[in-house]
C-alpha cells in the first residue's frame, strides 16, 4: 500500500510539468510561474515566467524543496490577448500581458486580470477599468 502511494505521490507531482502554479514559500512569499523540471528526491523546482507578488519578473527561478510551503495548480482562465490589444490601443507599448498568472500589467502599476482592475487608482486604472467592461460585455454575448 505504502509503495502504490508513494507512486501516486510521484505522479501527481509529474503532472505539475509546464502547469501554471502558485507556489507559497516557507518564509510567506508568494510566486506564480511554469513548473518547469524537478528533483524527485528533495521536491526543488525550476520555475519560468515567474511573476512575484509585487509584479516583477524573473524568467527562470530555481526553488529548493525545502523553502516550499504548498503548491497550487493555477486554473487557466479566458484569453485576454484581445483585451491587452485594447489596453495597447490607448496606452501604447506600456503593457505587458503574464499569461501563467492570468495578469495584465499596464505601466508596472495597474494590474488587470478576468476580473477587472484587481490593482491600482487614478484615471489610468478608471480608464482600464472601462476598457476591462467593454471586453466582458462582447465576451459574454459573445
Amino acid at each position: 500500500m505504502a509503495a502504490l502511494a508513494a507512486r501516486r505521490f510521484t505522479e501527481e507531482f509529474a503532472s505539475l510539468l509546464d502547469k501554471p502554479v502558485a507556489v507559497y514559500m516557507v518564509n510567506g512569499r508568494r510566486l506564480t510561474g511554469r513548473v518547469t523540471a524537478y528533483n524527485s528526491t528533495d521536491y526543488s523546482v525550476w520555475l519560468a515566467e515567474v511573476t512575484t507578488e509585487d509584479g516583477r519578473s524573473i524568467p527562470r527561478l530555481f526553488i529548493p524543496g525545502r523553502s516550499l510551503a504548498a503548491i497550487e495548480i493555477v486554473e487557466a482562465g479566458p484569453d485576454l490577448t484581445p483585451l491587452l490589444e485594447r489596453i495597447n490601443v490607448v496606452f501604447p507599448n506600456m503593457a505587458r500581458y503574464v499569461k501563467e498568472a492570468g495578469v495584465i500589467v499596464v505601466m508596472d502599476r495597474i494590474r488587470v486580470t478576468k476580473d477587472g482592475v484587481v490593482e491600482g487608482t487614478g484615471p489610468a486604472a478608471e480608464r482600464i477599468q472601462r476598457l476591462w467592461e467593454e471586453w466582458r460585455r462582447e465576451v459574454s454575448t459573445g
